[in-house]
């Protein structure tokens, strides 16, 4: 019954968005919390200079670029000013857009990482959203509540620079046993009012524009929705670039981030001596 009460909503708003130019532009305010547990030994002020530190790698900004079967989410990158602290890798997550064609089912997610960019393309799977009817307001409009449960594949890099409490000797007779999947609880609030199948990040598949979005310690936000200005918007697929299947960057990943996690663990040994 929920969904038929949705859907109704849903294609009152295509009527009403009916034009062949429906486009528009959403703002998003993301911000991070981090892991401290793993800072066991740091005083509270040591964890409160390293949180200043990453701030500009927990709190960025994003524009969502859409129209009626593509979109373009991409992080508003700001110069940063003389003197500015941090290390280099925190001011950026490697992302530079991802691209969604809905009609195509089709995503391609344009990333530089390790001095390399990628092209990572996949076949956009229909995500197992559970539709609920509770509703909140953002800005002015009504959102309804939708929950996702998926498996979690992105890098934990703050298990790369932060030291293990213990150091377990390895049994050289023990089978190595395959990690298990890290899965994430993923909540969207999208809005009927946007007919778009899109949102932020690699979200999609809703009857409406997600305009907030909770995943894990991430928090995605719409700020300000800007639809069918007068500026053309231009949604170009990305063509700079390796391209790879998403598998064959996952694997690429897991090579590069297991040398970082040997090459401070080298460093760390160097400096016990």
């Amino acid at each position: 019954m929920k969904q038929i009460i949705i859907l109704a909503i849903l294609l009152f708003s295509v009527v009403t968005f009916s034009q062949n130019n429906f486009q528009g532009k959403a703002t998003y305010m993301s911000k991070t919390t981090m892991d401290m547990s793993r800072y066991d030994k740091m005083s509270e002020q040591q964890k409160k200079q390293m949180m200043a530190r990453f701030k500009s790698f927990l709190e960025k900004t994003y524009t969502l670029s859409f129209n009626k079967t593509t979109s373009s989410f991409r992080e508003n990158v700001q110069l940063e000013g003389p003197g500015a602290s941090g290390p280099s890798w925190s001011r950026s997550n490697g992302q530079g857009s991802i691209y969604k064609n809905v009609s195509e089912k089709n995503m391609i997610e344009d990333v530089e990482m390790f001095s390399k960019r990628f092209l990572v393309s996949e076949k956009m799977e229909p995500l197992q959203w559970e539709l609920g009817m509770e509703t909140k307001k953002i800005g002015n409009y009504t959102c309804y509540k939708a929950t996702l449960v998926k498996e979690d594949t992105k890098v934990d890099w703050g298990s790369i620079f932060s030291r293990s409490r213990k150091n377990k000797k390895k049994d050289s007779t023990a089978v190595a046993e395959k990690p298990a999947k890290k899965m994430l609880t993923v909540t969207a609030w999208y809005t009927p009012q946007i007919p778009v199948s899109s949102g932020p990040d690699v979200y999609w598949g809703l009857p409406g524009l997600i305009l907030e979005l909770n995943a894990g310690r991430t928090t995605m936000l719409c700020t300000e929705v800007a639809i069918n200005s007068e500026e053309s918007i231009k949604i170009k697929e990305p063509a700079k670039g390796k391209k790879v299947t998403r598998d064959e960057y996952t694997d690429i990943v897991k090579v590069k981030t297991q040398e970082l996690k040997e090459r401070f663990k080298n460093r760390g040994n160097r400096g016990r001596k």
